[in-house]
């Protein structure tokens, strides 16, 4: 059986994550062929720095036929990358070439190469000068999707925030039924047809105890509502129930996903829990893009010792 090949933009090239990549490759077989999108030159320089070499299959993006890809090989597409240091501050100087390394990765999925794509960590600040709130949000705009989850994915437990890189004081205005609705069914779509397994969805409130001394209380008036609306639809979901306890080991047991109204409220308990062993898997998209759970973390570069987890279950994730 022929695996289509598992795309991996490298990202940030002032970043830790081609050492995590090569410590992934050389410590596990996967059945996919993987197709490593960077700049020769950083690549060799990282192996060089970390003592971690492995063989290169120089590939023509133009010209791939998947059945001639090696599974032994790094099949490496070379980004021309200009630098003066080779590891610098992150800044806007490499949004071109991150930009260009995109670019290749979106051609091959429109080409069919596959469906599978994979990006190292780009910090966003530089990179989406405040236009996106996030990567998720940036790669939805390329490919003209207009219905996104963010799900963060453990086996065990997954979550999703309902709105995404929004500062607190925006959150309860970005509060839509209609978003809500749309992530409910991405996720209970996601959860039948690609993992073949039903989803037990819980949802949180937006206020402390599901309570709020204002007019509008969104639980009540908002999530409540919405809640019992799915449920028609046949969508195994339960809520809303008060974010300071759903975490809690009785209560998390009864559900493989929970939802939540803002990024922290999700996110922190899932990273508490399983700290790298999980990633971020976002739904809406035409092709499936995986990507670690974790930043650029430019303060370790070059000192070999990040942690290669997330990027392992995200190909392991992808590699059927």
């Amino acid at each position: 059986m022929i695996f289509k090949p598992i795309i991996i933009i490298s990202g940030e090239p002032n970043s830790v994550f081609l050492e995590i990549f090569l410590k992934t490759f050389l410590k596990n077989k996967f059945k996919s062929p993987l197709i490593l999108i960077c700049s020769k030159k950083i690549l060799d320089y990282h192996m060089k720095k970390l003592n971690i070499f492995a063989d290169v299959n120089l590939i023509n993006y133009k010209k791939i036929v998947i059945e001639k890809l090696s599974k032994n090989k790094i099949n490496l597409i070379d980004v021309e990358y200009e630098y003066k240091y080779k590891f610098e501050k992150i800044s806007e100087k490499t949004n071109g070439y991150i930009t260009k390394c995109i670019n290749i990765a979106l051609f091959l999925f429109k080409i069919k190469i596959s469906n599978k794509i994979i990006n190292g960590p780009i910090a966003k600040k530089p990179f989406l000068k405040r236009k996106h709130l996030g990567i998720t949000e940036y790669l939805a705009k390329r490919v003209h999707a207009n219905k996104l989850a963010m799900l963060i994915y453990n086996k065990k437990l997954a979550v999703c925030p309902i709105t995404t890189h929004l500062p607190i004081k925006l959150v309860h205005k970005n509060i839509s039924r209609e978003d809500i609705i749309n992530k409910i069914k991405l996720i209970d779509n996601f959860y039948s047809t690609y993992l073949n397994t039903p989803a037990k969805i819980g949802i949180t409130g937006l206020n402390p105890h599901n309570e709020s001394i204002l007019p509008l209380n969104e639980d009540e008036f908002i999530i409540k509502p919405l809640v019992k609306k799915l449920k028609k639809l046949k969508i195994n979901i339960n809520g809303p129930l008060p974010a300071d306890t759903i975490f809690m080991k009785q209560n998390r047991e009864k559900f493989n996903v929970i939802v939540g109204m803002y990024h922290d409220q999700v996110l922190t308990p899932i990273k508490t829990l399983f700290e790298f062993d999980a990633i971020n898997v976002t739904l809406g998209l035409p092709f499936i893009r995986v990507s670690p759970d974790h930043g650029p973390n430019e303060t370790m570069l070059g000192k070999n010792s990040s942690s290669p987890l997330s990027l392992i279950k995200s190909i392991q994730f992808l590699d059927r």
